[in-house]
């Protein structure tokens, strides 16, 4: 099954590392889940069609002190160039825990956080957290301490073309770039994430997500990266994406096309 994180995948293919320090592979899932919202949930697209609502990626959020809202679908102001977060109906916030997982209590707070802002700005919106997984024990962290060590030609001609390749001489080539995760870590971050509050589509009063996506990954920056289908945390990917993708069809039709 395609799905948003196909994008993702080639995304990293292409530039060879996951840069956890862009944006680009949580617009390329906001994009990805957008787009087949928009061929799975029959309201999502006749709404979205005749211009009712709109996009923005990478908006300021509510919460203010510079963060910003990965992906905000919500009715346009009368300007049409900014949306109305009064009338906001879907939020979409993607964040991954794959270089270190002692990450993982940062990454649950912004979730934590953000989902009573944003209940309290529009309590019937449509929230949704996505969590990319890494379950590589060991990652070549590139954008920290590889590529900022040496010079732009030094990487595209010595580095670039081994990443993601296979090349194991990656790791002895740069010990100290390489991050470890203990065997432990992996199910630790999943049973961290699986406490965020979920709601039932009907209880827009309670403070809580409508979906949150746990997505396991083999990324280390070594070896070819693939979305982790076969884990040992028991993640059925393609069935949880689906379910998400139902989820908040279900939760966008019983509060605006009832």
């Amino acid at each position: 099954m395609s799905t948003a994180y196909t994008d993702l995948i080639r995304i990293i293919e292409q530039r060879g590392f996951h840069n956890h320090r862009l944006e680009d592979h949580s617009e390329a899932i906001s994009r990805g889940i957008l787009n087949d919202l928009c061929h799975t949930c029959e309201p999502f697209a006749d709404d979205f069609a005749d211009g009712r609502i709109r996009e923005w990626l990478d908006f300021p959020s509510p919460a203010g002190r510079a963060r910003k809202l990965d992906l905000v679908v919500a009715e346009p102001r009368e300007d049409s160039t900014t949306p109305d977060l009064s009338c906001l109906r879907l939020c979409i916030e993607n964040k991954s825990v794959i270089t270190a997982h002692r990450n993982r209590t940062n990454r649950y707070d912004d979730l934590s956080d953000l989902v009573g802002v944003l209940h309290r700005n529009r309590p019937d919106a449509v929230l949704v957290a996505t969590v990319l997984v890494g379950m590589c024990e060991r990652v070549l962290n590139v954008p920290d301490r590889v590529k900022p060590f040496m010079s732009q030609c030094e990487f595209d001609e010595r580095v670039a073309p081994r990443l993601s390749s296979g090349d194991q001489s990656l790791w002895t080539d740069f010990p100290r770039a390489v991050s470890r995760n203990r065997p432990s870590d992996l199910s630790r971050t999943i049973a961290k994430f699986r406490d965020l509050p979920i709601r039932p589509p009907g209880r827009t009063d309670l403070v809580a997500y409508d979906y949150v996506l746990l997505i396991p990954v083999d990324i280390d920056n070594v070896n070819p990266p693939k979305i982790a289908r076969e884990n040992p945390v028991g993640i059925d990917v393609d069935a949880e994406y689906s379910q998400m993708l139902e989820a908040i069809c279900r939760a966008y039709r019983a509060r605006w096309h009832v």
